[in-house]
């Protein structure tokens, strides 16, 4: 089948212009800037006009958490992707702390088996490390997988790596992109006992920041970035969420970059204050801190010190988001709505459109060597996404598609709507459904 998007304004590689795309099976033909031809618009088999609408990239999402195995009463590989193929995301790379915990070949395959299955998105999973797999991870098929994952200083589960020698062997021996959660556990305990001294047991969400500070944060970043500096590692430094954590990372462009790091779009709308309005629904780890962290995080992606735009989706139930700063869990549903809310800070006037294709698409494509994906170009595989900036779209519950059933927007009317989501020039998502017949494909790795 061939499709044809036409007058649409296609927003690729820095530019923005009236143009229209054709889509021939999976991939893109042609971009065609200006005006098309009747004989083009003849010939295809069908013909959306995106007159007044956006056409851009489908997002790379580097990091969620899909639950899957084990955790399936809070989400799953099938729910998640339908939420993440509704806002706008056609390819994510899913994190390996599930149970059983992604730390070898046999249990990676297991979950590109099941996304095959499942997924109505692209995927690619990691693959994690603990202090006794090194061969598992040497011994793995780069095409097949995003990365591995190591659980610096503080983990929820027990992948913490605190064994020097394992980390020296992984920053020096692994030919793949090392992705790093850095936050020091010792100065969290230290905080902990501080806080518990003040507040007892019960201690408020508003104090979070003050355990998961930003010493912790900047101890165990720094320490990554020593050892990757040390051994010549690739690294990628996850959800950054501090303003002096950006002192380890440099502006220039990503095919210079040796360390690169991530923000996350919470850590881009939310600051402290918001504590005292959303509670625990917006308590993840790295907590949301300051303004003037939210301030430095953004203006870094326009400078490019920061490299990529992602969520750490991440559902619990809400029953597990009760309690406080110690008991809630940390964690919560983002995907669905991150790309409308990355378009609302465009229309505040804090990022361009053009940095928000740049950091969600072809930032992870070129990051990781995603093969042929991340771009509107002609050859490439027909991801894209059609976004309405007339139309507007309010988070209702009945809405929402994650399995863990809420949102921390909830109540809140985004500006903008995803129109249509394409996925390997399927149009997956539109008219408000998703196909959930269709499948997507697991992603492949340029070595």
């Amino acid at each position: 089948m061939s499709l044809l998007i036409k007058n649409a304004t296609i927003i690729n590689e820095g530019e923005r212009f009236k143009g229209s795309v054709i889509v021939e099976g999976e991939r893109i033909k042609t971009v065609i800037k200006g005006d098309i031809t009747p004989i083009q618009e003849d010939e295809a088999d069908e013909v959306i006009n995106a007159e007044g609408k956006f056409l851009i990239p489908g997002v790379i999402d580097d990091q969620v958490h899909f639950r899957e195995p084990g955790l399936t009463h809070k989400a799953d590989i099938s729910s998640e992707s339908m939420a993440a193929v509704a806002g706008g995301t056609t390819t994510f790379m899913d994190m390996p702390n599930t149970n059983p915990q992604t730390v070898t070949i046999d249990d990676l395959m297991w979950k590109r088996e099941r996304a095959a299955e499942t997924s109505s998105a692209n995927y690619a999973f990691y693959i994690g490390a603990n202090n006794s797999n090194i061969d598992q991870l040497k011994n793995i098929d780069r095409k097949l997988v995003c990365g591995v994952k190591v659980f610096m200083g503080s983990s929820t589960g027990n992948m913490l790596v605190d064994n020097e020698d394992m980390l020296r062997r992984i920053f020096s021996e692994l030919d793949m992109l090392i992705s790093t959660h850095c936050e020091k556990e010792s100065v969290i305990k230290a905080n902990i006992e501080k806080y518990k001294a003040i507040y007892g047991e019960d201690i408020p969400v508003s104090v979070h920041p003050l355990i998961r500070d930003e010493e912790a944060c900047y101890a165990s970043s720094s320490e990554a970035v020593e050892l990757a500096t040390k051994y010549g590692g690739r690294l990628h430094l996850l959800h950054l969420s501090t303003a002096k954590e950006l002192t380890l990372l440099e502006d220039k462009p990503l095919s210079d970059k040796m360390i690169t790091g991530e923000v996350c779009a919470h850590h881009l709308w939310f600051n402290d204050t918001d504590y005292a309005k959303y509670g625990t629904r917006i308590k993840w780890n790295p907590a949301i801190k300051f303004e003037s962290d939210r301030e430095a995080l953004i203006k870094a992606l326009g400078t490019d010190r920061l490299d990529v735009v992602a969520t750490d989706h991440a559902p619990h139930l809400l029953s597990d988001k009760e309690g406080g700063a110690l008991k809630a869990a940390s964690g919560g549903p983002l995907i669905q709505y991150s790309l409308l809310l990355l378009f609302e800070k465009a229309l505040q006037g804090e990022i361009s459109l053009e940095k928000v294709v740049e950091k969600t698409s072809h930032a992870p494509a070129q990051l990781f060597k995603v093969r042929d994906r991340g771009f509107i170009k002609e050859g490439f595989y027909a991801d894209m996404v059609i976004v309405d900036p007339r139309s507007t779209t309010k988070v209702e519950k009945e809405s929402i598609l994650s399995k863990c059933a809420w949102s921390p927007f909830e109540g809140y009317e985004f500006s903008n709507k995803i129109d249509t989501t394409f996925v390997n020039g399927f149009p997956v998502y539109r008219n408000g459904l998703v196909d959930t017949q269709y499948r997507g494909k697991a992603i492949e790795f340029n070595v």
